[in-house]
């Protein structure tokens, strides 16, 4: 068999266990594709990638264009005549890059496809109440999420999961499909399943900050899967006399004495803060104020005063 020349593409640490895996099993990764080094903190430092990072530790070239369907990234892309790309939480390409290898290209998606396609599958799928999810690698197509699927694995869902906790199993995960998919297209020995065309899916699209605030008229338990779904970033928040807090835990309680209107809160300033939702009591438990870091409710009250 002609050996596999391979090109991975992707950016956060969430792609990282899948590259390593490649590297840790031999195979011949022979240059990686992530986005260009970013501004940060108070000096606005260039920071790498974590892929860049990493390709960087196992020696492994790096691309970093700005343009996917520029000529001269088209040309160096050519230059190393891979047979094979890996995409994992990288962005769209355009047809002339993931039809270039002759054994495509195939990507990593963090729900069970055709659900939850779209660009937050794991914040959507805990705002939502999901009992479990998982991770899909299927070839890539024109439409964004839905070429034939290759393999797939399940992942439970916990009631206590953020998309943190959750991220960090289904990037593991992810890791050992991502092998498990290579080794598969190595041999030939795999049986492609093309998605349903459902309608009313779940979808899953890109969440901005006006996505994110808090709306009392929804259950308490629909709020408490929206903050659980949006911790650590980008934050659910809500608005207290003007001033914009961010939430990253809280819990559904029983309070019969508390009989406020939708939207309502309640404090004593000492221990508790809970807010009135269309139904039920929601219980904020982790909370944080413009410029300060998350806190307890606890220690947040100690500090400022409702």
């Amino acid at each position: 068999m002609k050996p596999l020349r391979i090109i991975f593409m992707g950016t956060p640490d969430f792609a990282v266990p899948s590259l390593e895996i490649l590297i840790e099993h031999q195979y011949n990764v022979v240059a990686v594709i992530t986005a260009p080094d970013k501004p940060k903190g108070r000096g606005q430092k260039l920071i790498p990638s974590p892929i860049k990072q990493t390709a960087e530790k196992y020696r492994i070239p790096v691309l970093q264009p700005t343009n996917l369907k520029s000529s001269e990234f088209i040309d160096t892309l050519k230059s190393y005549q891979a047979n094979l790309q890996v995409v994992v939480a990288f962005r769209m390409l355009p047809e002339v890059v993931w039809s270039m290898p002759d054994k495509g290209t195939f990507n990593l998606h963090a729900s069970m496809l055709p659900d939850y396609r779209g660009a937050a599958p794991i914040h959507w799928a805990i705002i939502n109440g999901e009992k479990e999810t998982g991770v899909t690698t299927f070839f890539l197509k024109h439409e964004i999420d839905t070429g034939n699927i290759i393999l797939q694995e399940r992942e439970p869902v916990f009631e206590n999961d953020t998309t943190g906790s959750l991220s960090q199993r289904l990037m593991v995960r992810g890791a050992a499909l991502v092998l498990k998919t290579v080794q598969q297209i190595e041999t030939g020995a795999y049986q492609l399943t093309s998605q349903d065309l459902v309608e009313n899916l779940p979808k899953a699209p890109k969440l901005f900050k006006n996505d994110c605030e808090v709306n009392w008229e929804w259950d308490a338990t629909e709020i408490v899967n929206f903050i659980r779904g949006l911790n650590p970033f980008p934050s659910a928040w809500i608005s207290i006399n003007g001033v914009t807090y961010k939430l990253h835990e809280a819990k559904e309680i029983s309070t019969p004495e508390f009989k406020g209107e939708i939207g309502d809160y309640h404090t004593d300033n000492k221990t508790f803060l809970y807010f009135k939702a269309k139904k039920g009591i929601v219980s904020i438990e982790q909370i944080q104020a413009p410029g300060k870091r998350s806190m307890t409710i606890e220690t947040f009250l100690r500090g400022n005063n409702l």
